[in-house]
């Protein structure tokens, strides 16, 4: 069995979405030969040095399972990309490039966090490109951690400010730039996050899977030999 998910968006602050995330490693994923994250594990990520107990206690969970034996994969998402080998290897994390074909029991697959199929949203693609330089990452790693705190609060406001002005269409992947990307990679099958759309799409060159957010349940795209299946995983009730 191999398991997809992404934009979790963990945080302190959403001790629900961190206890259904802990269940899923503690009780699915430790049955899994694979574990494919697709970024935006993190509301934010701040830099490796972050070793808060939270930051912590995700990277043990990590840990238990890759000690199991499960083979665990990480794309970077538009929250997280600052994550670097440090956190890798102690999740016991597999760090992949932004695009990777990966073997699905025979299928090619593509997979990405799902972001730069936005290409109309052209404000982000542009904060996008500066902030995956070189440059830009290893200027904000000389920032003090609670400066880098404070930019990533105001950085988030101001996202959610812009994403509420938004189109439903500029807010969704471009048809145009997902054929480019499979053409590119010679794939029939994508698979992706970001948009929090989650959805199975016939596409021009085959099949597009989108996995959806944990706000409010798990998204869990389940491979097997036999068959696909993109399920949600409800939250428990609190007493």
């Amino acid at each position: 069995m191999i398991l997809f998910i992404a934009d979790l968006h963990l945080s302190p602050e959403r001790p629900d979405i961190f206890g259904a995330f802990r269940r899923f490693m503690e009780q699915e994923a430790p049955k899994a030969d694979r574990l494919y994250v697709l970024g935006d594990l993190f509301e934010a990520w701040i830099g490796d040095d972050d070793t808060s107990p939270f930051n912590q206690a995700v990277a043990a969970l990590f840990k238990a399972n890759a000690e199991r034996g499960v083979a665990q994969f990480f794309i970077h998402g538009n929250r997280d990309f600052l994550i670097g080998k440090r956190f890798a290897k102690a999740a016991g994390l597999t760090l992949l490039p932004e695009e990777a074909v990966v073997d699905l029991y025979g299928t090619p697959a593509l997979i990405l966090h799902g972001d730069s199929l936005c290409t109309l949203d052209l404000g982000y693609q542009a904060f996008r490109r500066k902030s995956r330089g070189r440059f830009w990452q290893w200027r904000m790693q000389l920032l003090p951690l609670w400066l880098r705190r404070r930019i990533a609060r105001k950085a988030r406001a101001k996202s959610q400010a812009s994403n509420a002005m938004k189109s439903d269409a500029i807010m969704d992947v471009t048809p145009a730039e997902v054929d480019k990307v499979m053409a590119r990679h010679q794939v029939g099958l994508l698979i992706h996050g970001h948009t929090h759309r989650p959805n199975r799409h016939q596409q021009r060159l085959g099949e597009r899977i989108v996995l959806g957010d944990w706000y409010e349940q798990g998204s869990v795209l389940v491979v097997t030999e036999e068959d696909i299946r993109l399920e949600c995983r409800p939250f428990e009730k609190s007493a």
